[in-house]
Formats: structure tokens, sequence, C-alpha cells
């Protein structure tokens, strides 16, 4: 008799604990909240896109829980990347947006990095991410060659931000001398630097110029004088890349390895460890948002650009970062070197 009890009650166990197990996306994701983790202040370009999709996202996702977008800025993103790494629920109740260059970071041993890239779910990119150099229109810099003959003063935030990376790689393989001066809270704060006179020129996305200042290219306030990217962006043909300004082979595939992370782009992310049928359904879910048309219209409207890639390929993308040859990989390192 003990015994088919005990057997009796193991098998209400399993029947009570069979319908957790066999959970569903939309059971699980009916009535909770979901935090978009941005690594960055408000009003820069990530914060925008971010924004942007926290509005549209969870119509998309099955049981449509909210997206409540949540600022986490410091360490040029890298607090967010560790946030949702190691610190975050593991159950895909937290999306998280950082730095573009994370995954090179995480190569090079970058102080500050507590997280590896390809550990972490992507669920998929809106954008490449273009940035620039812009230099005000009182400053004597008016083109790159200048930026190599003359000192330039540039605002800058955090040394994990590629607002200081990419203007210290310049310097490092193209002989520019570019002057950081750091500790803005963020891009929008080191424009308003530029404009105040505190500073000669930023480096920024052009995403995050043409929303904050539409008029200020059009109106020639600011002379851009780079674009960090592969390719060209489509609205700066004008603008060269700085791979096209590279003077030898050994130049180009330093260059090349950093600029990767444009493609990387406004790229978002959940924890390791998240259930395959929750990540594939935010990756679904991400996927038709950005064909979504109140979605297109509403970026459109706010100036942003939409190029996405789906999570398959970026997890891909962020994985090929490890396949930098040692002897790359020690050149980019001394071109990142940040001055003492």
């Amino acid at each position: 008799m003990t015994i088919i009890r005990s057997a009796g009650l193991a098998a209400a166990i399993a029947i009570a604990g069979a319908p957790a197990a066999a959970q569903t996306p939309e059971q699980f994701y009916k009535g909770k909240q979901i935090e978009l983790a941005i690594g960055y202040p408000p009003a820069g370009s990530n914060d925008v896109y971010a924004r942007l999709l926290t509005r549209h996202l969870g119509k998309h996702i099955p049981g449509n829980p909210t997206i409540v977008p949540q600022n986490r800025p410091g360490a040029g993103s890298f607090l967010a990347h560790a946030y949702v790494y190691g610190v975050a629920p593991k159950d895909g109740t937290v999306i998280g947006i950082g730095a573009p260059t994370a995954p090179l970071d995480e190569k090079l041993g970058t102080q500050g990095v507590r997280f590896k890239t390809a550990e972490l779910n992507w669920i998929g990119r809106i954008d490449s991410l273009v940035n620039i150099v812009f230099l005000w229109h009182t400053s004597p810099v008016k083109t790159f060659a200048d930026a190599q003959k003359m000192e330039s003063k540039l605002s800058g935030t955090g040394v994990g931000s590629t607002v200081s990376i990419y203007p210290t790689v310049t310097n490092h393989v193209l002989g520019t001398k570019f002057k950081l001066i750091m500790g803005y809270k963020g891009s929008n704060e080191a424009q308003l630097a530029v404009e105040r006179g505190e500073a000669e020129g930023h480096s920024t996305s052009w995403t995050a110029v043409k929303v904050a200042h539409p008029d200020w290219r059009p109106d020639k306030k600011i002379s851009i004088i780079v674009q960090y990217a592969l390719k060209k962006h489509p609205e700066l043909p004008d603008v060269p890349t700085v791979v096209e300004l590279a003077r030898n082979a050994e130049q180009r595939q330093i260059l090349s390895a950093v600029m990767n992370a444009t493609e990387i782009g406004t790229a978002f992310f959940t924890a390791p460890g998240v259930p395959q049928d929750r990540i594939d359904a935010l990756r679904r879910a991400f996927d038709a948002t950005v064909k979504d048309p109140e979605f297109l219209a509403e970026a459109a409207r706010t100036k942003l650009t939409v190029n996405p890639m789906p999570g398959e390929e970026l997890q891909k993308l962020v994985a090929e970062v490890a396949a930098i040859s040692p002897e790359i990989l020690e050149k980019v390192r001394a071109a990142y070197a940040q001055p003492k």
C-alpha cells in the first residue's frame, strides 16, 4: 500500500509540474514586463533607437509583454553589458543595447570588460552605426588633411565608447592630432559643448547629429571630415571613410578590423541561458517589428535609418571577431591605446 501511495504521489507531482516545464513563450510573457537596458544616457542615437523599439516590439512578442526602457550608462556601455550578462534574470525578461565595439574590446582584454559577447543571445540589429568626426565652423580644421596637421579638441564621453575609440585609433594609425576632452555624460551633452565653444568638434554617430541638430550640416555650421565605416552612409557620399584614407595594406587591415563594429551597429541582446524558444520568439518579434509599417513610419519621422540584420546573422558576426589573427590583433591593440 505504501509503495502504491508513493507512486501515486510521484505521478501527481509530475503532472502538477508539467505545465510549468512545457510553458510556451506566450504563457510566459503574458502580463510580464521586459526591461530594455540602454547602456547610454538619454537623447543619444542608441537611446533614440532603443526607445523606438520599446514602443513597437511588445505587440509582436507572444503574450504582448510591456517593454520598459531603463538607461544604465557607464564605462562606455560596459556596465549595461555586464548587467545583462551576469546580473539580469536568465529568462528573457531583460534585453540590452551597448557599444558595437564590445566584442573587439573583449578580444583585446580592455579594462572593464566583465562579459563574454559570444555567450549573449543576439536578438537583432536595427541599423549599422556609422560614426563621424565633425568640426564646428569656427575651427581651422576643415578637412581630414587639416586634422593630420593641426590639433583639434574633441569633446568625449567614456573610454570604452566609440566616441573616444575611433578618434584614438585614427590618431595612432593615420596620424591625426585629435585631443579628447573627456567627461561629458553623453553624446548630446558633448555636442552642446561644441556649440558652447568648449571643444572644436566631436565624434559620434551621424544619426545622433542629424536627429539632435538637423540644421547643422545644411546650414554649414559643421564640417564632417571622416566617417567611420566600411561603406559610405548613403547620406554622406562626399565624406571619405576612414578605411579609404589608409595609405597601405596594413593600415587597411587594422582599420577594417575596428570598423567591423559598424556592421554590428544598433544591436540588441539578451542574457546567456535564456530558453531557446524564448530567444526564437524574441528574434521573430524583432524581425516583425523592423518591417512593421508603424515602426518604419515613426523611424522616418525621426530621421532614423533602418537596415536590419536578423539575430542569427548577428550572432555569427559577433563570433567572427575571434577569427582576427594574433598579428593584426596586436596592431589593433596598439591603435586602441588611450593617451596617458
